[in-house]
């Protein structure tokens, strides 16, 4: 899960940690486009988010402080793409296909969001560069 400023500073401050910190012990940095990379989440060996439980009385255990990307989900592009998707999507997540349903315009509002909150990225210095 790509995080934002908003993020991060809920996530740390919800552990009591500070930033860098948070960084070094739950995040690593993602290759995202040549010469750039964007700010994540750990993920497990199975790439399961390091804070996600599937068993049990599982789920999400920083819920409440979860990223703007885990709010907005399952209404991203990839899983709105086909009734197959979101069929896909929906045997691992108890949401879908149960509670209320949410009109196009809530969900445009989701996906509105992550505009205004663009995650963190960083240029990654050339070989050489200081």
């Amino acid at each position: 899960m790509f995080l934002s400023e908003k993020d991060l500073s809920c996530l740390a401050e919800g552990f009591g940690m500070d930033y860098t910190v948070f960084i070094q012990t739950w995040c690593r940095w993602v290759p995202y486009v040549p010469g750039r990379e964007r700010l994540s989440l750990r993920e497990k060996p199975n790439l399961d988010c390091v804070f996600w439980s599937a068993g049990g009385t599982g789920g999400c255990s920083v819920y409440e402080n979860r990223p703007l990307q885990c709010r907005t989900f399952p209404f991203w592009d990839l899983v709105l793409s086909s009734h197959w998707a979101w069929e896909r999507a929906g045997r691992d997540c108890p949401g879908i296909n149960s509670g209320r349903l949410h009109t196009g315009e809530e969900i445009d509002g989701f996906l509105g969001q992550m505009e205004g909150e663009p995650v963190i990225e960083r240029v990654i210095p050339r070989v050489g560069e200081v």
